[in-house]
């Protein structure tokens, strides 16, 4: 039976590990954490996405869990049309919508799916990744774990990347970004009228809300509420959450609502305070080989990229797809040279995309005057881009 060690327990990690696991592969799921914890926010999953998902048989019960999220359009701060949603519904079709599900659920899901074949180890950090002998290897200074494949899914932090990949860095945006989900019972009465889910955009700063099923019943979910994210230039704030709470009321004071009003009701412990940036450059290969195994980089900890198209779950779930799909056609280096070979492009053009839509959604300049213009044209397509993956082999 071949092994794997699966460093990570996020969202990539778990889906790696269940899909080794019932592929017929014996898995150690190595976790930082004392025990796997599921993100206290909300995430949404793109149309390609949901269809890696569905390759990795996890999009099972998806839509009891989950709620769409079609174009709303954007607002300015003050409440007036920034770009209509007429604007984005005529420059393109992603076909269907991309869908917000808490992170709770989708841990549901995906720890459901392991089997027994994952031994799943809390309390170790790896720190280390030996890449000299025949069979790839990672430790955490005290014991070393070794296997036919490693797959690093730990983070844009990652320390098997930096041993793999060492000219390879976060490098920081500029922007800091928080996320929360506002359970139903403190969610205010929004008003008629206002969609339940929209955008806004000032000067470098972006606030966006999406509902978490409906009030009173929350479909398959019992963590039904509202989801929110805003992101703001600068750097993490290094106050504590109830800090950084009043610091985001300031800042987004005087918006239209439902801003001001869900942040009034977001509560402290809500709070989850994320970077914004990109791995660079984007190391030489997701897939490093190693003797007879070799490494799979997956997730953020091969092409972290700043959230402006929303894709990072997704793409982590289009990696373990493609890794699962190649790692059944024979030995384990010609299967990562395939998954680097498939990877590599499909992240360099989403990246591109990114970087395009940064230039609108972080623009602190002129930017009512220059948006209206660019905005529909450059964000539809880049999420047209970003959605465009097929399946796992192409």
């Amino acid at each position: 039976m071949r092994t794997a060690v699966v460093v990570g327990a996020g969202i990539g990690g778990l889906a790696a590990a269940g899909a080794l696991a019932r592929s017929g592969w014996k898995v150690t799921l190595l976790e930082r954490d004392d025990r796997l914890r599921p993100g206290r926010a909300a995430l949404v999953l793109w149309p390609n996405g949901v269809r890696a998902l569905r390759a990795l048989g996890l999009a099972a019960g998806l839509d009891g869990i989950s709620t769409p999220v079609p174009p709303a359009g954007i607002r300015r701060p003050d409440g007036s049309w920034l770009v209509p949603p007429a604007a984005l519904a005529t420059t393109g079709d992603l076909g269907s919508p991309p869908v917000v599900v808490h992170r709770e659920d989708l841990h549901d899901a995906f720890i459901a799916g392991l089997g027994d074949q994952v031994d799943v180890r809390g309390g170790i950090a790896v720190q280390s990744a030996r890449v000299r002998r025949d069979r790839p290897a990672v430790g955490d200074g005290r014991v070393m774990f070794e296997a036919d494949l490693i797959v690093a899914a730990d983070g844009p932090d990652s320390a098997i990347r930096r041993r793999l990949a060492p000219a390879t860095t976060f490098a920081s945006a500029g922007f800091a970004a928080w996320r929360a989900v506002i359970p139903w019972y403190r969610v205010p009465e929004l008003p008629a009228g206002l969609p339940a889910h929209g955008e806004l955009l000032g000067f470098g700063q972006r606030f966006a809300y999406a509902s978490l099923g409906e009030r009173g019943s929350a479909g398959g979910s019992t963590r039904g509420g509202i989801s929110w994210v805003a992101t703001v230039p600068g750097a993490l704030r290094p106050e504590p959450p109830a800090g950084q709470l009043a610091l985001l009321r300031r800042w987004f004071a005087g918006w239209h609502e439902p801003v001001t009003q869900l942040l009034e009701t977001t509560e402290a412990e809500d709070l989850v305070q994320e970077p914004v940036g990109e791995l660079t450059p984007l190391p030489d290969t997701f897939g490093p080989v190693a003797g007879a195994g070799g490494y799979a980089l997956v997730g953020d900890a091969a092409h972290a990229m700043p959230h402006h198209l929303a894709q990072g779950a997704s793409l982590a779930l289009e990696d373990v797809a493609t890794l699962q799909t190649v790692l059944a056609g024979g030995a384990v280096p010609a299967a990562l040279q395939e998954y680097n070979r498939l990877r590599r492009p499909r992240i360099l053009r989403v990246l591109q995309q990114s970087r395009k839509a940064a230039a609108v959604l972080q623009s602190r300049g002129r930017i009512a005057a220059s948006i209206a213009r660019v905005h529909p044209r450059t964000l539809e397509r880049a999420a047209a881009a970003a959605t465009e993956w097929g399946g796992p082999t192409g």
